[in-house]
């Protein structure tokens, strides 16, 4: 009885150490979803309105304008999926569920481009990049932005937005799609998977399409403008996806933790129920003991 005892009180110190770390996880992942959040809450209004700028833009150009090449569609036959998870783990669903958003959208669209091995794979975060080296998916996988997390500066991010636009102006890529993690609030993030290249024109009626042209005035020049313009969209929408995942990952790991310390507290009253039950039973079997040695003597 003396050994179940101590293996109880041993499963109570590892649940007892495993719930403090999980209560310090939530508080570190807390405070950084503040600042995370407020990151995302105050550049999706500005990123949301450059995006319905930039369809409107391209909507307005003629097919030989400078920068209209990034709203053509062309034949698909080369793929660029960039998918973007955490570093790190602990985020219950978080990672998983944006892989495979990214795995659909490659299994039900891109999977002739990828037999053929022209679909190419770019990671930001550890997380995917870990996934898809391990499995062999017949596609080419570019790591070389795996750690863009450790600095979120716009020009930092920037690169990986410019090595799609400029794989795309080449015809290296024919489309280009992000997975990353929408961000709601701290307990809801969506996965999803986005065409970011060439800019998406939503389908319109003629009446609508009408309201949408516009007599742009553009200073200094058109050509010049548009040269920095669009890519400057661009290069903002996709930070957008970056801070948005940024933000979902700690409001996951926050919830998940917050539940890891909840079952925490489950565990530990049914391992003090199960240690008073041994403990009881030790001292019943203990006072047996007496009684019936007590009885033989007086025998």
């Amino acid at each position: 009885m003396s050994g179940r005892l101590k293996e109880v009180r041993e499963r109570i110190a590892s649940v007892n150490s495993t719930q403090q770390i999980t209560k310090a996880m939530k508080m570190v992942s807390a405070a950084k979803l503040r600042r995370a959040q407020q990151a995302i809450t105050e550049m999706r209004p500005y990123a949301n309105k450059l995006d319905v700028m930039l369809r409107n833009i391209l909507a307005n150009l003629e097919g030989g304008d400078s920068g209209s090449s990034f709203g053509t569609k062309r034949e698909i036959q080369k793929v660029l999926m960039i998918i973007v998870t955490s570093n790190r783990g602990l985020a219950g669903a978080f990672n998983s569920n944006i892989i495979k958003a990214a795995v659909a959208k490659i299994d039900n669209e891109y999977n002739d481009v990828r037999k053929e091995g022209n679909l190419s794979i770019l990671c930001v975060g550890k997380k995917g990049n870990d996934y898809f080296r391990k499995r062999n998916q017949d596609c080419t996988l570019i790591s070389d932005y795996v750690l863009l997390f450790d600095d979120l500066g716009f020009e930092n991010v920037a690169r990986v937005s410019q090595h799609a636009m400029d794989g795309f102006s080449i015809n290296d890529y024919d489309i280009v799609d992000v997975a990353y993690g929408r961000f709601k609030n701290a307990g809801v993030q969506y996965a999803e998977c986005v065409q970011f290249l060439p800019v998406v024109q939503p389908p319109t009626s003629e009446k609508e399409k009408k309201k949408r042209r516009a007599d742009y005035i553009f200073e200094p020049n058109k050509e010049d403008l548009l040269e920095e313009l669009i890519p400057t969209i661009l290069q903002t929408t996709f930070q957008k996806f970056v801070l948005d995942t940024h933000a979902s990952e700690h409001g996951a790991r926050m919830t998940a933790m917050d539940k890891a310390t909840e079952n925490a507290n489950e565990l530990l009253k049914d391992l003090k129920i199960s240690y008073n039950k041994a403990r009881q039973e030790a001292i019943t079997k203990e006072l047996s003991e007496i009684v019936g040695g007590a009885a033989a003597l007086e025998g």
